[in-house]
C-alpha cells in the first residue's frame, strides 16, 4: 500500500539533513537554506534539459531510416564522444530504448514537477514525439524475448517493456515480457538451483567452453529475477516463482562473502550442484570486490525482498550497502574495484554509483515503510550528488532555427516561416555521464575504462524518476540558485 508523502516542509528538512552531514543539522534556518541551495545546484543535473537533449539527439538520427534500429548504443571510447553501437542480441540493447521510456514516464507522470523547478526546455520533444521514438526504438527488440541463450532478458526486455505496459497499456509489450520470462526460465537448473548466466566464458587466464561441465552464475543475474517474479505474479506460476526464489537464495549463500563483499562468478558442477570455483571476470582479482557487482547485489537483493517479503534478503542488501559505503573514497565515487591497489590512480565506475544509489532508495522505502529509521536516503543522495558534481559531461541543448518552407496553395504568400528544433551537442560526448568502466580486469580480452556507458545513463534517469516518485526530486532542486 502506498504511503502518503509527508508535508513539503518535512520532506525538505529530511533532504537537507540527508545531503549535509552524518547527523541532522543544528544550524540556523538561514544556513540551512545556503547549504541546501549549494547542493541543489548539483542535483539540478538530474532534471536539466541536457538529459533529454542527449537522449533525443541520439534517438532522432534514426528517424529518417526506412526501418527501426537493429544496432543500439553501448559506450563511448575513452576520450571519444560518439557512441559505439552493438547488435540487437547484445545484452545492453534495451538500455537506450528504456531511457526513452523513462523520459516518456517523466513527461506523463512528473511534468508539472519538472516545469515547477524551471529546468526543462521550451523546445523539448512533444509527448507524441517521445511516444513515437519509444515504439520506433523498441520495434525490433521484441524478437529478443524468444532468446534462450542469455540470462540478460530482464535488461534486454523488461527495462522498457514493463514501462510500455504500465504507461501505455501496450499489450504487445506485456506479451513480450511474459515470453521473455519463460525463455529465461528455460535456463534454470533444478540441480544447481540457479539460472545459468553464461554458456561460455573465455579470458586470457581461463576458458569455459563446455556447458555440460561448468555452470556459470554471475552476481549480475540477480537483476533479472525481478522480471521472473513480475511474470510469475501475473501468470500465477508457482514454478517460476520458486525458481527465482531458489536462485536468489543460492546467490545469497554463494556470492556474498562473510564480510558482505561479493564475488563475481561462481562456477558450479552442473551434475552435482557443488561449487567448483569462484572467480572474477571484470574485477581486480578472484577475491576482490568488483564495485558494479556489489551494486548489482544491493539492488537485486532488495528487489527480491520486495517480491518475497523475506527479511533475510533485505538484510543482505543492507549489509552489501554497508560494505559499499565503507569502502568509498572521499570523493564519493566508487572505484571499479574496491580492492584495486590505491598506490596508483584507479578508474572510477559511475555505473556502479548509480546502480547502488537506486538500490539504496529502494531500501529506504522498505525501511521507512516498516516504520524503521533509515540512513539509506542519505547515503544514496551523497553518491548521486558526487556524480552530478563531477561526472556529468558538457551539456547538449535544444536549438530552434528559423527556416523557410514553400507554402503551396496560398494566394498571398509564396512561402512561410517555420521553426526547426535540433540538438546541439556542442562537440561534447553523446552520453550524459562519464567516468564509467565496463571492464578493467587484467586478463580481459578487451578493457574499457573512463568512458561513457549507456546503462550508467539509464540508471541516472531511473534514479531521477524514483526520487520524483518518492516526492523528493522536486524538493532537491526547488531552491536551486539561478544560473
Amino acid at each position: 500500500m502506498a504511503t502518503e508523502n509527508p508535508p513539503d516542509s518535512a520532506r525538505e528538512q529530511d533532504v537537507i539533513n540527508s545531503i549535509s552531514m552524518d547527523r541532522p543539522l543544528t544550524l540556523p534556518s538561514a544556513d540551512h537554506a545556503v547549504a541546501f541551495a549549494a547542493a541543489s545546484q548539483d542535483f539540478g543535473e538530474l532534471y536539466s534539459a541536457n538529459v533529454s537533449a542527449k537522449i533525443w539527439g541520439v534517438a532522432q538520427r534514426t528517424f529518417s531510416s526506412p526501418s527501426p534500429p537493429v544496432l543500439f548504443p553501448e559506450y563511448t571510447k575513452p576520450g571519444g564522444v560518439e557512441y559505439v553501437y552493438r547488435e540487437l542480441e547484445f545484452w545492453t540493447s534495451g538500455f537506450f530504448p528504456a531511457s526513452l521510456y523513462l523520459l516518456l514516464e517523466r513527461r506523463r507522470r512528473y511534468s508539472q514537477k519538472i516545469r515547477g523547478v524551471g529546468l526543462s526546455s521550451t523546445y523539448e520533444p512533444h509527448e507524441l514525439q517521445l511516444q513515437f521514438a519509444c515504439k520506433w526504438w523498441t520495434d525490433s527488440l521484441h524478437a529478443n524475448a524468444t532468446l534462450k541463450t542469455t540470462h540478460d532478458l530482464g535488461f534486454m526486455i523488461a527495462s522498457w517493456a514493463r514501462v510500455a505496459w504500465e504507461l501505455e497499456n501496450d499489450t504487445r509489450a506485456y506479451d513480450t515480457v511474459i515470453t521473455a520470462a519463460k525463455s529465461l526460465l528455460s535456463r534454470y537448473s533444478p540441480v544447481v538451483g540457479c539460472i545459468r548466466s553464461w554458456d561460455a566464458c573465455v579470458t586470457k587466464r581461463y576458458s569455459f567452453r563446455e556447458p555440460d561441465k561448468d555452470f556459470l552464475v554471475i552476481v549480475d543475474n540477480l537483476m533479472n529475477l525481478d522480471m521472473l517474479f513480475w511474470a510469475a505474479a501475473r501468470l500465477q506460476d508457482d514454478d517460476m516463482y520458486a525458481a527465482a526464489l531458489s536462485h536468489a537464495k543460492i546467490s545469497q549463500r554463494c556470492h556474498v562473502r562473510a564480510d558482505s563483499s561479493t564475488a563475481h562468478v561462481v562456477v558450479f558442477d552442473p551434475a552435482s550442484g557443488g561449487i567448483k570455483s569462484v572467480i572474477t571476470n571484470q574485477g581486480y582479482a578472484d577475491g576482490s570486490c568488483w564495485s558494479r557487482g556489489q551494486a548489482w547485489a544491493i539492488t537485486g537483493f532488495v528487489q527480491v525482498y520486495q517480491w518475497t517479503q523475506d527479511a533475510s534478503f533485505l538484510e543482505t542488501a543492507k549489509a552489501c550497502v554497508d560494505y559499499f559505503v565503507e569502502h568509498l573514497p572521499a570523493s564519493g565515487i566508487p572505484p571499479w574495484d574496491f580492492q584495486a591497489p590505491r598506490d596508483k590512480p584507479q578508474p572510477t565506475d559511475t555505473s556502479a554509483a548509480m546502480i547502488a544509489s537506486y538500490g539504496m532508495l529502494l531500501i529506504h522505502e522498505a525501511e521507512t515503510g516498516a516504520g524503521r529509521p533509515s540512513a539509506y536516503l542519505q547515503r544514496a543522495l551523497r553518491i548521486i550528488r558526487a556524480v552530478c558534481a563531477s561526472h556529468v559531461n558538457s551539456p547538449a541543448n535544444f536549438v530552434a532555427r528559423d527556416s523557410i518552407v514553400e507554402a503551396y496553395g496560398l494566394q498571398s504568400l509564396d512561402n512561410q516561416r517555420a521553426v526547426t528544433v535540433t540538438v546541439d551537442m556542442k562537440e561534447g560526448t553523446e552520453t550524459i555521464l562519464n567516468g564509467a568502466t565496463i571492464n578493467n580486469y587484467e586478463f580481459a580480452p578487451r578493457k574499457w575504462a573512463n568512458h561513457g556507458l549507456v546503462y550508467a545513463d539509464y540508471f541516472f534517469l531511473l534514479v531521477g524518476n524514483k526520487l520524483l516518485d518518492m516526492g523528493i526530486g522536486d524538493v532537491l532542486v526547488t531552491h536551486r540558485e539561478s544560473d
